[in-house]
C-alpha cells in the first residue's frame, strides 16, 4: 500500500490532472426543492433566494393547510402549489426547521412523498441543539441527511455542496 502524500493533493490540483475533471452541468438534473418549516426558517428561505442558485425552488409551508399538513406548498412569493407537482422535478428535498415546534405531519407528509418517489431527502435543524430536540425527533425518520447546527451559513453552504 502507498502511502497519499500531502504532495499528492497538489498534484492533483495541477493542469495535467484537471483535464479529467467533469465540470460541464450535470444533465437531468431538476433541481432541489428547499421547504422553510417554521417562520424562521421562512426568512432565512427568502433570504437565500436572492442568491443565485441552478434550479433549486423555495418554498414555505402554508400558515393554514387546504387540506391536510404538507401537502401543499407556498412559494416565496407567495402563490400555493401542491407538494406532488413540486416533487415531479425535483432531485432533492431539503427541509429547513429554525424552532423547536417545526409541524411534524408536515415533515411526516413530505417525507413519505419523497420515500415513494425515491427523492432524495436532507433536512438542516438551525438553532441550538439543546432548544431543538422536538424538530429533530420530527425531521429524524425522513431525513437521510440531518444537520443539527446554529450557524444559518451551513444551509447555503450545503446547497452549494449538492449544486442546488
Amino acid at each position: 500500500m502507498i502511502p497519499i502524500l500531502q504532495s499528492s493533493c497538489a498534484e492533483a490540483t495541477s493542469l495535467e490532472e484537471a483535464r479529467y475533471r467533469i465540470d460541464i452541468p450535470i444533465k437531468g438534473r431538476h433541481g432541489a426543492r428547499v421547504v422553510a418549516l417554521d417562520d424562521g426558517a421562512a426568512t432565512l428561505v427568502r433570504r437565500l433566494t436572492r442568491e443565485p442558485w441552478n434550479a433549486a425552488r423555495f418554498y414555505t409551508l402554508p400558515t393554514q393547510s387546504p387540506t391536510e399538513p404538507g401537502t401543499w406548498l407556498h412559494r416565496t412569493n407567495g402563490n400555493p402549489s401542491p407538494l406532488a407537482d413540486e416533487l415531479a422535478e425535483g432531485d432533492v428535498v431539503v427541509m429547513i426547521a429554525t424552532r423547536d415546534d417545526a409541524s411534524p405531519e408536515a415533515v411526516e407528509a413530505i417525507g413519505r412523498a419523497c420515500a415513494q418517489r425515491g427523492i432524495m431527502t436532507a433536512a438542516v435543524a438551525v438553532g441550538r441543539q439543546t432548544g431543538m430536540a422536538g424538530a429533530v425527533r420530527a425531521l429524524r425518520p425522513y431525513a437521510r441527511v440531518l444537520l443539527v447546527n446554529g450557524e444559518e451559513s451551513d444551509v447555503a453552504d450545503l446547497l452549494s455542496a449538492i449544486r442546488a
